[in-house]
């Protein structure tokens, strides 16, 4: 399973990248906002920067919903590097844009699923990835893993190239249960991710072995 970071953080984005296990990054406008890039310029700038430090795809965000517009502020997108993953909403003109940018070899991230109908739609449009969100469905009482796991059969089922992209994780069991069920991405904080190097047993283990060998070398 891949992991991206869901952040625009660049400090955090390179902690990620140094840790040795980042495959990718994915941004929205909120996020960039979080940060205080406003502007086009500026956000243009920060996607650069963002592509400089990792080595995998990253998800840009379109804020129109027409869809000529959508295609322009896309195409201007996926100019800036070859990384660049188009994110476009789940809405009818989404799905039409992401057909086109499909056609044209322009990868695409469609964001903001939250149905396995929805997932189908993206993935017969050729979206590169679905980004269903667990979290946002957890957080109204509805199991987001379910959603992950109905649409795992679907592609499997008809031999779908779409990548199913688990997004809005918050913490490390999410993780895990989407590597479990079989979603090929992961986005979340840099804090879920490093909670799955953290188990009390390995702190106290480290600890004895620390002990021991102090004791044994006199110290």
């Amino acid at each position: 399973m891949k992991f991206f970071i869901d952040t625009a953080n660049l400090q955090q984005i390179k902690e990620a990248q140094d840790l040795g296990v980042l495959d990718g990054v994915t941004t929205n406008p909120s996020l960039m906002a979080k940060e205080g890039i406003s502007g086009e310029k500026n956000v243009i700038n920060h996607y650069k920067a963002i592509c400089a430090i990792v080595d995998g795809d990253v998800s840009a965000e379109v804020i129109s919903t027409d869809y000529e517009n959508i295609i322009k502020e896309g195409l201007e997108l996926a100019k800036l590097d070859d990384k660049i993953v188009v994110k476009v909403p789940m809405i009818k003109e989404g799905v039409k844009a992401i057909k086109y940018f499909s056609s044209e070899g322009i990868k695409t991230n469609c964001t903001l699923v939250f149905s396995a109908g929805q997932a189908l739609l993206a993935a017969k449009a050729g979206a590169t990835y679905v980004s269903p969100f667990i979290g946002r469905l957890d957080d109204i009482s509805t199991d987001g893993l379910s959603l992950i796991e109905d649409i795992r059969l679907i592609y499997d089922n008809y031999g779908y190239e779409t990548q199913i992209l688990a997004a809005s994780v918050r913490h490390a069991m999410h993780i895990i249960e989407c590597a479990k069920i079989g979603a090929d991405v992961m986005t979340g904080p840099l804090s879920a991710i490093l909670t799955l190097l953290k188990h009390p047993l390995t702190d106290s283990g480290l600890a004895q072995f620390l002990a021991d060998h102090a004791k044994a070398a006199g110290k």
